[in-house]
């Protein structure tokens, strides 16, 4: 697609914008693999429609305002970029985009505040946990309190576990034949922590050393992909240094912190962090990529058949193109099932704080997606994602 966006006005990611909508063809391949379009079925709200929108602002031939609605919808899943048979890289136009417009754009005051809300809770541990501790407190408020918010309150499970702490090095179980980090995540400590424990189990048990910085920190996705570009490089920055370099790999049992971490060069592109950012992202790998390229000790027989329904989380399977792997994986397990699951690839509505900022969007595709993996029969429900499996549970136990 012909355009006329100057790159020398919008900074070190004007190229990458300026590529990818260069490489759109308008043919309109995206749009069923679009959940946005899907539910709402308007053109502005597709792939193809949100990248005119964004090449007419750069253009300056319109204006933010008008485009912002559609933009802010975008889940930022990247189910577009993988049936895009022109290698649109959308992810490329649309986070620096977001950066972009985070600066120029003014929003109303119960915005700026949930937003800040987010902000500074949830890639904080310590902060989130006592957030939801006070959150589910205030529950019984849930519908007295402005609408923007009761979605939060919603959210919030019926039990929250203590706060989790890992030791900072845990050795291998028998002969050691590797070193690996692993990024703990935030929400996860709080809300899903046999995640981070069944990792460092399976890890040890496999024969590897696994070290957890103490310095490490959020991996800056909540913050990148809301357009808070300086607060995902600050956060960015300090695991850039945390992570020791004396080690195989970096693993990450999050789709959304992996995808994120591996985002580092694009993220700290035309800055003195890029060569390292580079560096660092190479050695970011999947739990699942990691145990598949491995030899695994024998799995133990569960003793009966189990039926399970694999979710493809979009961090996954789309911005990493991680799909055959944990499959493999699963199969592995003697008398394990796995079961498809209809419209597998659209997105469950989780993405991030979207169904935060746009709960009824969510709501809808999490409702779709309850019913899709209901109707599998399946006994388990896998994913490899925290928020994914929040929004799954949520939505299978409120259909």
């Amino acid at each position: 697609m012909k355009h006329t966006i100057d790159v020398r006005e919008y900074g070190p990611l004007a190229g990458d914008m300026a590529e990818a909508v260069s490489n759109c063809v308008h043919c309109g391949f995206c749009l069923p693999a679009c959940p946005t379009y899907k539910v709402l079925q308007e053109e502005m709200d597709s792939p193809r429609g949100r990248i005119i929108l964004m090449k007419s602002v750069l253009e300056n031939q319109l204006d933010l305002e008008e485009a912002l609605p559609y933009i802010d919808q975008c889940l930022g899943c990247l189910g577009c970029q993988t049936v895009c048979p022109s290698g649109v890289q959308y992810s490329h136009l649309i986070s620096p985009f977001r950066a972009f417009a985070e600066i120029h754009r003014k929003r109303p005051v119960d915005e700026q505040f949930s937003r800040w809300i987010t902000k500074e809770c949830l890639p904080y541990p310590s902060r989130f946990y006592y957030a939801a501790g006070l959150g589910k407190l205030t529950k019984p408020l849930t519908p007295v309190v402005p609408k923007r918010f009761q979605e939060m309150l919603n959210m919030i499970p019926q039990e929250i576990p203590s706060l989790q702490t890992l030791p900072e090095i845990i050795q291998a179980t028998g002969e050691e034949k590797g070193r690996v980090a692993l990024l703990v995540g935030c929400v996860q400590q709080v809300l899903a922590q046999e995640i981070n424990l069944a990792t460092i189990s399976v890890l040890s048990r496999n024969g590897y050393e696994i070290v957890i910085p103490r310095a490490q920190g959020c991996c800056g996705a909540l913050a990148m992909h809301t357009g808070d570009h300086q607060g995902a490089k600050e956060l960015a920055a300090k695991n850039l240094v945390a992570f020791p370099d004396d080690i195989d790999v970096i693993i990450t049992n999050a789709a959304g912190c992996g995808s994120s971490m591996r985002e580092y060069p694009l993220l700290f592109k035309g800055t003195n962090f890029e060569d390292q950012a580079h560096i660092f992202a190479e050695k970011v790998m999947d739990i699942s990529v990691f145990l598949d390229s491995i030899d695994l000790e024998p799995i133990p027989d569960a003793g009966q058949e189990i039926k399970v329904a694999y979710h493809d989380a979009c961090h996954l399977s789309h911005a990493q193109g991680i799909i055959q792997e944990p499959r493999r994986l699963l199969t592995q397990i003697p008398n394990l099932q796995l079961l498809p699951i209809h419209e597998g690839d659209i997105c469950c509505g989780s993405a991030g704080s979207y169904n935060l900022e746009h709960p009824e969007i969510a709501n809808q595709l999490g409702k779709i997606k309850a019913a899709n993996i209901l109707q599998t029969g399946a006994d388990i429900i896998a994913t490899g994602n925290i928020g994914c499996l929040v929004q799954i549970r949520n939505h299978i136990s409120n259909p």
